[in-house]
């Protein structure tokens, strides 16, 4: 694509899933308004992200993305990030010490308040209205004036977002994620699960290894490391007059970043090669992710890696495939030889929830547990028999104790999902249940170290 791009070319393209704003001079207003805040991340941030994103296309470190399916204005609030951050840095401690790779820990946070939806119309009874978009488009309420469009959302949106990060920065370097407290990020309710007896004996051999360390002069006083991490934001790019008004030229290369987050995704109905959406990522020098599904072909896939990665830049784009546990196998493996084939440098990561939403009897929408191991699981086992790096995982959870997708070891029901079913729009994993994929992916983690050891002996 050799169009000149510019952060407001993305308009002279078709678009889907952007609504259409009734009062086009208030939109024009916020849009000029957000256009002068400052930004939320940093293009050096960005350019860190994207180098250590270059270390899990290389096979030397784990990608853990995750977060909330669409973040809401009313469930704001310090304790549920709190509790988000300790699920995520118990699975990243699980990861790190199976795989003894880094593991970039990057949230679906800050940010993730759009979302695609497949009908623009949604039904109860004999009413439709419009369909709701996440909240910083309209509101849940069924009514029609809630579904109305409104732009001071967008302004909402920012401020939740500034307030979300500063809280998670003072977390990761303030002495929160400190080693020496691998034992306390523990949840109340997620003390009698069977996950729970697992995490305290890995924490007490990290304590003791701790002790260790201390004893020979290596503690988190003289070790940044041991008391601070890493961790970076994300979001699906998909309202680009947001994105657009947040974009912003870096003073050190002359380059656009978004800086709306450190990482920003394509989804699966917005990658059309000669839409608005491909159009604007492919200017922004983020680290970009494209979701790839069952309708994605090798040769189309091959047309977006070019686009969005002309230089073949590792770290730059992650290819996020949720293909559903029952089609995984027929899908993956035809774009992973094309991807090879063509020396195409991206990390592979594992969404295991988009493609195993289904509908329980009882009428919720919902995700059974065991399909995402399952499709992690093939994920892994596809990547093992093509030779290539199972990067990372990406997938939709929240630190709170909800009902939303059955199964797990605590086994949740089809009856138990009206119990605390608080999701504004699809099924997140509940602690617990993260914290049980995160010792199946250590598991899978451990039999490919082990193997490639194997081979190398060999």
């Amino acid at each position: 694509m050799t169009e000149k791009w510019s952060p407001d070319s993305w308009r002279s393209k078709p678009f889907v899933q952007i609504p259409d704003y009734p009062d086009k001079e208030a939109l024009k207003t916020v849009e000029a308004r957000l256009a002068s805040y400052p930004p939320l991340v940093f293009a050096g941030e960005a350019r860190a992200l994207k180098s250590q994103l270059a270390e899990v296309a290389a096979g030397e470190a784990f990608l853990l993305q995750g977060g909330d399916c669409a973040e809401s204005f009313a469930e704001h609030g310090a304790d549920n990030i709190r509790d988000f951050f300790r699920v995520f840095l118990q699975m990243s401690v699980v990861l790190t010490f199976a795989a003894a790779k880094p593991v970039v820990k990057v949230g679906r946070i800050a940010g993730q308040f759009a979302k695609p939806r497949s009908s623009d119309i949604e039904k109860k009874g004999d009413e439709a209205l419009p369909s709701y978009r996440g909240d910083i488009i309209n509101a849940t309420e069924f009514n029609s004036q809630s579904r109305i469009p409104d732009p001071e959302r967008q302004i909402m949106a920012y401020r939740q977002s500034a307030a979300t990060l500063n809280l998670l920065r003072a977390f990761a370097q303030g002495g929160y994620a400190n080693l020496e407290h691998v034992n306390e990020w523990m949840l109340g309710f997620v003390r009698n699960s069977p996950q729970s007896e697992r995490y305290k004996q890995l924490a007490e051999r990290i304590s003791e290894t701790m002790r260790f360390m201390k004893a020979v002069g290596i503690s988190p006083e003289n070790n940044p490391r041991l008391r601070e991490t890493e961790f970076y934001t994300s979001h699906e790019a998909l309202l680009l007059g947001y994105e657009e008004a947040l974009t912003r030229v870096d003073s050190t290369s002359g380059d656009h970043y978004a800086t709306s987050g450190h990482l920003v995704w394509i989804g699966d109905r917005t990658r059309q090669p000669d839409h608005a959406h491909v159009e604007f990522c492919r200017g922004i020098k983020n680290p970009i992710g494209l979701k790839c599904g069952p309708s994605t072909e090798p040769d189309g896939l091959i047309e977006l890696i070019d686009i969005l990665n002309p230089e073949n830049e590792p770290g730059r784009l992650t290819l996020i495939a949720r293909f559903g546990s029952d089609k995984v196998g027929e899908h993956l493996p035809q774009l992973i030889r094309a991807v090879e084939k063509e020396g195409k440098a991206v990390v592979w990561s594992c969404d295991p929830m988009h493609g195993n939403t289904i509908t329980s009897n009882s009428g919720y929408k919902t995700r059974p547990f065991e399909r995402v191991l399952k499709e992690v699981q093939q994920f892994f086992a596809i990547h093992q028999a093509e030779g290539t790096y199972p990067g990372g995982v990406h997938f939709e959870m929240t630190g709170k104790d909800v009902t939303e997708c059955t199964g797990g070891a605590r086994a949740v029901s089809d009856e138990d999902l009206a119990d605390r079913y608080h999701t504004h729009c699809d099924p997140r994993l509940n602690a617990s249940q993260s914290l049980e994929l995160a010792f199946l992916i250590a598991e899978l983690l451990e039999e490919g170290k082990h193997e490639k050891d194997q081979q190398v002996a060999v």
